[in-house]
């Protein structure tokens, strides 16, 4: 069978199905329509083929007979020619010159896991970031960390001001009549925050505890509910108490409750941050340096990925976001509204992403294949058992987790790892 090679990553051939395959074919498709019809004289599914023949004619079998005849050449043509494809094929076939008896031909067109052409990829020069912790940055973490530590408490004199937290009561009117939303009960507003409407906020500061006082807004011309959009309003407001932020001090008292193994002192509490901030640097300096190789490598090579990789890849990316945003009981046109963006700009993004990933995977692979990574056994175990970890809490055994996922798939996983491994380690990395 002759295979010509289309550009993107696409081939063309041509299947010959003999005249005994179609018959079979045929024989396949009266087994399954005997079943479905009624011929007088026959109970269902019993009447002989030319008894069915004579009434619906051979013709009605055929849409029948091309679906297995199609399916089944199809697929020993890519097996037997080793064909990788990636994605459904298209399938040129006239059915009007489809005789019983003769033998026929289809054409077909299908997108190919491209052929990798690998540029440079050993000794890619990298550059470390530095893993030193300095004082202003240990000093940044420990105000953030007593930030977050920080409590509200009762402002006992003085007025409002940006900052503080103001508890208090408010009933909105627009033209003199209540809306709906429109007032609460000891409601409680950072001011400053932005969160009411503007200039609510900056007319609260200077009020003092159990002062009454009303508050004149307009709504935005885009505010989100219609029938208050670019309209004034009146709140009436009554504030009862004004609250602080109040950040604890750093003391060994404070330490002591954070209750952190052989951490009781302030000086010991600095040291345990700066060995955290010292990992974390040293794992980001990792990822960094692996996704430095792995994109350099991707970018050195040559090859063509198929749009119908690239839309199945996307497709996939956009599905697990819609899962991911449901489990939070969230709508996905919500999530997208918060994100300022519509589905078609969404997906477009996502087919971008879906591209370089696919570059990036493509190029590992081919790199594991072009050095002949090998995966031994005990890789193979280890990674199960490493995946049935992951599900333990869902109650999933080793003997589980070995029947779903092929142990193919899970020596390719092992290969693509060890084919990173293999590019950091022979990485130039410059300080």
């Amino acid at each position: 069978m002759m295979i010509d090679k289309l550009t993107g990553s696409r081939v063309h051939f041509e299947v010959t199905v003999p005249k005994e395959t179609f018959e079979e074919g045929l024989d396949k498709a009266f087994e399954k329509k005997n079943e479905e019809v009624e011929i007088k004289g026959f109970r269902k599914g019993k009447a002989p083929r030319k008894a069915y023949e004579a009434k619906f004619g051979v013709e009605s079998l055929y849409e029948e007979a091309l679906n297995h005849v199609l399916q089944e050449t199809y697929y020993d043509a890519v097996t037997e020619n080793e064909i990788d494809v990636v994605a459904q094929p298209k399938i040129d076939l006239d059915v009007n010159e489809i005789e019983r008896g003769k033998d026929f031909s289809y054409e077909v067109t299908v997108a190919v896991r491209p052929n990798v052409k690998l540029g440079e990829y050993m000794n890619l020069e990298v550059k470390k970031e530095s893993e030193e912790v300095t004082d202003e940055e240990l000093d940044e973490r420990i105000n953030r960390e007593l930030e977050q530590q920080a409590e509200l408490v009762l402002k006992e004199e003085g007025e409002v001001e940006e900052g503080d937290t103001a508890v208090f009561d408010f009933e909105g009117s627009v033209d003199g009549e209540a809306f709906e939303g429109g007032s609460a009960e000891n409601y409680q507003l950072e001011i400053g925050s932005g969160r009411f409407i503007p200039g609510f906020e900056e007319q609260m500061t200077g009020m003092k505890p159990e002062e009454e006082k009303d508050i004149t807004v307009t709504f935005p011309e885009d505010y989100q509910q219609e029938s208050l959009a670019g309209k004034e309003a009146v709140f009436h407001v009554k504030l009862h108490e004004i609250k602080q932020r109040q950040v604890p001090k750093l003391t060994d008292e404070f330490v002591k409750d954070l209750d952190i193994d052989d951490v009781s002192t302030v000086e010991e509490y600095k040291e345990h941050l700066k060995n955290e901030m010292l990992e974390q640097k040293k794992k980001a300096n990792e990822e960094k340096l692996m996704q430095s190789v792995i994109k350099q490598a991707a970018d050195n090579a040559e090859f063509d990925i198929p749009e119908e990789m690239v839309k199945q890849e996307a497709d996939k990316m956009y599905k697990n976001a819609e899962q991911q945003v449901k489990q939070y009981g969230m709508d996905f046109d919500t999530y997208l509204q918060y994100l300022g963006k519509d589905k078609d700009k969404y997906k477009e993004e996502l087919n971008k992403q879906a591209k370089e990933t696919l570059r990036q995977r493509l190029t590992i692979e081919a790199i594991g294949k072009e050095e002949d990574i090998e995966v031994t056994e005990d890789e193979v175990k280890d990674k199960y058992e490493e995946i049935a970890e992951q599900y333990k809490a869902q109650n999933v055994t080793l003997d589980q987790v070995k029947q779903s996922i092929p142990e193919s798939a899970v020596k390719d996983e092992v290969r693509y790892k060890k084919a990173i491994d293999f590019l950091v380690e022979n990485a130039k990395v410059t300080e």
